[in-house]
């Protein structure tokens, strides 16, 4: 099967990015998004106005994808799309979309868990990548989902920890808001934090059982801090921008790895595998980078443009599932719920 030229379509439509890509087998030949500038504006995503762009984005952006991978509509093998998790109208535009073409064509469809394609995205053959061995642990952070997931294969995943409130992605942007700096403000701490002293101030860590995460209370100290220097001195965030940004992004991602290496202990698996928008940041990558060193951890870190929202990941995983002879139901529908 695994000789047959096997091309996926993959529609990602989860949040406010409008993504298709196009692999042949287990490459990628094109991965288009476009991105939503609307929600800067609101200072995070505004669902209706994602669903509307989504909506105007979609076809252009399909014909790019299928442009740049110099194939025609008719060679597609089959559909995949994400079913969710996600905001329930975006999903809904990628859902009907994807079902409509696959129709016309008369081809498979195949639906693809947000999650699991963040995961599985580490099995896209780029020929720079080491592909991770099972079993590993998986960890997905984003804006919306923070877990710890121990992956037997492609297809069993078991989420062993997840935040139980906000997700770290959340933390970052929310931090940066109370700083005064522009949506998306995960990437703006991250890139102060390179300038500043990560003791400079002082946030516990929060007290959860087992492998779960809470970042609600670590959003709220931040907040009070700033609220209490601010009082006596105006100029306190002006004065101490750098100094919090490394404050705050040391303490959070101190919080993931403590979590990581009680993972390690209860399952005996030290091969780890990131996925997902704040994989992205640089403190993130070298501390786990470091790991390896430290405690003998293999450590799968994805390349850029496969750890924010796209559809390869969803490519990817649809073409695993096709192996499987996976195919949805046209009745299908999106989740914005789903689990992995």
């Amino acid at each position: 099967m695994q000789s047959e030229k096997i091309y996926i379509l993959a529609i990602e439509s989860s949040c406010d990015d409008t993504a298709c890509a196009i692999l042949l087998n287990n490459t990628v030949l094109s991965n288009v998004v476009a991105t939503q500038k609307i929600h800067e504006e609101y200072g995070g995503v505004v669902p209706e106005l994602a669903s509307r762009a989504h909506q105007q984005n979609i076809v252009p952006v399909i014909h790019s994808a299928l442009k740049k991978a110099n194939i025609s509509k008719e060679q597609l093998s089959a559909i995949a799309f994400t079913s969710g998790p996600g905001l329930m109208g975006s999903l809904l535009v990628g859902v009907s979309f994807a079902k409509s073409m696959a129709m016309a064509l008369n081809i498979p469809l195949i639906e693809v868990n947000h999650m699991r394609g963040h995961l599985l995205a580490h099995f896209i053959d780029d020929n720079e990548s080491e592909i991770p061995e099972f079993p590993f642990l998986g960890l997905t952070i984003s804006g919306g989902h923070t877990q710890i997931v121990e992956v037997t294969n492609h297809f069993e995943m078991n989420v062993i920890g997840e935040t139980i409130d906000d997700a770290i992605g959340e933390a970052f942007d929310k931090s940066a808001k109370t700083l005064g700096l522009p949506y998306p403000g995960g990437p703006l701490i991250d890139k102060y934090a390179q300038l500043g002293n990560p003791k400079a101030f002082q946030f516990s860590r929060p007290n959860v059982k087992g492998l779960d995460f809470s970042f609600s209370g670590f959003k709220t100290a931040v907040l009070y801090l700033v609220q209490r220097e601010v009082k006596n001195n105006p100029d306190f965030i002006k004065e101490n921008l750098n100094d919090l940004c490394a404050s705050i992004q040391f303490r959070l991602v101190d919080i993931v790895l403590d979590k990581l290496k009680k993972a390690v202990k209860q399952t005996g698996i030290t091969t780890i595998a990131i996925g997902g928008g704040v994989s992205a940041n640089s403190e993130i990558r070298k501390i786990l980078q470091s790991t390896e060193k430290r405690f003998g951890w293999k450590v799968h870190i994805p390349k850029f443009e496969y750890t924010t929202d796209n559809a390869a990941m969803i490519g990817i995983t649809g073409y695993y599932k096709f192996l499987n002879k996976d195919f949805a139901d046209l009745k299908i529908t999106a989740s914005s719920r789903a689990k992995i």
